[in-house]
């Protein structure tokens, strides 16, 4: 970590009370965000949505669907502020613990083709690139390719 925080983070399960600033999150560190029905939707379909906490309130998120004996990890962000300070590794290992306890044995994930520190995020807690999707996410200049990533739990 580069930077001390004020405590130690926590995870708790995101709420309905969560979404304004989950999205204001969300919108700051992404071009193309979820929108906040995204999010409200997930709550709705049973997904698993945590929080992380480091005192003041949402550092990130994380949304996870498991099923069938696999997890796809939907959506992991750290608010731009709280970056670079091993919040996401946290996050990373509590999503991929979860996923364990409720039997998943592979957790599989896209990212941008661009965003080189989340390839290397999932890189480093032993996640394989797998395969492209082709144009899957929306671009300033049309489309870009995901990169499907997994890792056998």
């Amino acid at each position: 970590m580069s930077a001390q925080l004020d405590t130690l983070p926590h995870f708790r399960r995101m709420t309905a009370a969560d979404l304004d600033a989950v999205d204001a999150i969300e919108r700051s560190v992404y071009t193309h965000p979820w929108t906040r029905g995204n999010f409200a939707d997930a709550l709705e379909a049973g997904y698993h949505c945590w929080i992380i906490d480091c005192g003041s309130g949402v550092a990130g998120y994380g949304v996870v669907m498991i099923a069938a004996g696999e997890a796809h990890l939907l959506n992991l962000s750290i608010a731009a502020s709280l970056q670079r300070r091993g919040l996401g590794s946290e996050l990373l290992r509590f999503v991929i613990k979860l996923a364990r306890e409720h039997d998943a044995q592979t957790v599989y994930l896209e990212v941008r083709a661009s965003n080189i520190a989340g390839r290397a995020l999932y890189a480093r807690h032993g996640f394989a690139e797998i395969g492209v999707r082709r144009g899957y996410y929306p671009a300033e200049a049309l489309r870009e390719d995901a990169v499907t990533m997994e890792k056998r739990i």
